[in-house]
Parts: C-alpha cells; sequence; structure tokens
C-alpha cells in the first residue's frame, strides 16, 4: 500500500491551511456545560459487525441513508454515535471504494498552495471543492479547503457549518481507538485520512510502512508547537485499522487485488 508512499506525504502538505488551525478557529469560543458535554469523545474499539448490520437495516435508527440525510440537511443534533456509524458505515456501503479519486480534487492544487487569494481564485476554489464533497462526502482535506475559502469570503456561516462537519467526522475517527500501538489503531476509511489525524495533532509525517494484517504505520515529526506542548511525550509514529478498506477494494477490483495502489 505504500509504495509510493512520499507522493502522499507530500499531497499532504499541500493544503494551506491545516485541520488543526480549522478546528483551533472552530472552538474559539468556549462551548456551554451542556454542549461540551455532548461533543464529549468516547474511545471505544469499534464492532464493525455490528455497525455493518445497522447501518445496512432500513429499521435501524443508524440506517445509513437516513444519516447521511441528516449530515446533508446540517442536522446539528446528530449525535457522536450517529457520525461514528456514518462515518465507519460507509465502508459496507456498495458505492464505497477507498481508492476512487474524484475529478475534480486536485483542480485547484496551485491556487491552494498561494497565501492569498483574488476574489476569482476563491469562487474557483469553492466551486471545486464543493463538487468534490458532492462526489465524496467523506473528502476531508477539501472540506478543510473550503471552510478556509468561506472564511476568506466572508461567508461566515457557512463555514461553520463546514467547520461542524470536518469536526465531528475526525471526531469519528478518534473515537475508535488511540493511535498509539496495533491494538488500539485509528480505523479510517480512506488512505488518506491516516495524514489528516496526524496533522490535526500537530504532526507531519515523515515516512509510512504497512504492517500485516491491515495496519499501517506513519512515523511523524512535530510540528515546533506540538514539540514545546508535549516535551518527552512527543508520538513517534501513529498505527491505523484499514483491513476492511483493503478487504473491499480487492471484492470490487479482485483483476488488482494483487496491486494496490499506493497510498
Amino acid at each position: 500500500m505504500f509504495r509510493n508512499a512520499k507522493k502522499y506525504i507530500g499531497a499532504a502538505a499541500v493544503a494551506i491551511l491545516s485541520l488543526s488551525a480549522v478546528l483551533a478557529d472552530a472552538q474559539t469560543s468556549a462551548p456551554s456545560a451542556a454542549a461540551a458535554s455532548k461533543r464529549k469523545i468516547t474511545v471505544e474499539k469499534p464492532d464493525l459487525e455490528k455497525i455493518r448490520t445497522q447501518t445496512l437495516d432500513p429499521a435501524s435508527p443508524f440506517y445509513f441513508p437516513k444519516l447521511m440525510a441528516k449530515f446533508t440537511r446540517n442536522d446539528t443534533t446528530m449525535t457522536n454515535e450517529e457520525y461514528r456509524n456514518f462515518y465507519l458505515g460507509y465502508m459496507f456501503q456498495e458505492d464505497y471504494d477507498p481508492y476512487r479519486t474524484s475529478p475534480y480534487s486536485g483542480v485547484t492544487d496551485e491556487l491552494r498552495m498561494k497565501a492569498t487569494h483574488t476574489k476569482e481564485e476563491i469562487d474557483t476554489i469553492r466551486k471545486y471543492a464543493e463538487l468534490s464533497l458532492r462526489d465524496n462526502p467523506f473528502d476531508l482535506r477539501q472540506m478543510s479547503f473550503l471552510v478556509h475559502v468561506l472564511k476568506e469570503k466572508r461567508k461566515d456561516m457557512s463555514a461553520k457549518i463546514w467547520e461542524y462537519r470536518l469536526e465531528h467526522l475526525l471526531g469519528a475517527i478518534k473515537s475508535t481507538g488511540t493511535g498509539e500501538d496495533v491494538e488500539n489503531a485509528w480505523y479510517v476509511i480512506y488512505p488518506m485520512h491516516e495524514y489528516d489525524m496526524v496533522q490535526l495533532l500537530g504532526y507531519e509525517a515523515t515516512d509510512a510502512s504497512y504492517i500485516d494484517p491491515g495496519i499501517d504505520y506513519l512515523t511523524v515529526s512535530p510540528d515546533p508547537e506540538t514539540k514545546k506542548r508535549l516535551k518527552d511525550k512527543v508520538a513517534s509514529g501513529f498505527y491505523f485499522n484499514v483491513e476492511v478498506l483493503q478487504k473491499e477494494y480487492e471484492r470490487k477490483h479482485p483483476e488488482t487485488s494483487d496491486d494496490i495502489p499506493a497510498e
């Protein structure tokens, strides 16, 4: 999976605004006690068979189309458990393909490298970020780009809606483990989400390796602020569970099962 890992490590650095900065902006005002309690993330290894059953059962409150409808209409009553089932449950939907790339996702890469943008550039980035997210609502990187340009355009309410979605999808990943070892690896539905997570935590991925069965490991280097804050508790790397991701790819692309796309 990591035969071309350097390409993706470089791609992860393309963003002009880190996910950690987006979430920091989203949390600048102190939440009420009730809101803080509602947002608190419980870390628990997911029961994937239970999630598969629930998200495929029309009678379940976690039926995937129901969760997608709530997500699409910006329903702020969605709980952390609903976001967790929404995120992980997507792996069991028939249209899920962990290595499919939206044709819109790379169109504005050069523009996003710029520190500031003209009105026309902002509109272009917004257009293709929205198209990418219609194609793949779990593209966290495009979501962070969209938040940034909406703020540049002073569309603050729209930016807050996308910040809320981004924060809770990342929270769904964080709820699956600690990333500290194989047993507590984080579960992700797309390879690039591994890089999004380490960036959120204030690290840069410097190398990647594949550990059988179904475990990826990212070697990381802390940002200066993270190094200062954590001191001797800085992590050297994080583990990710990609077992279902790999099985789904092999099931849907048996002709290329021996050549899984590099991350």
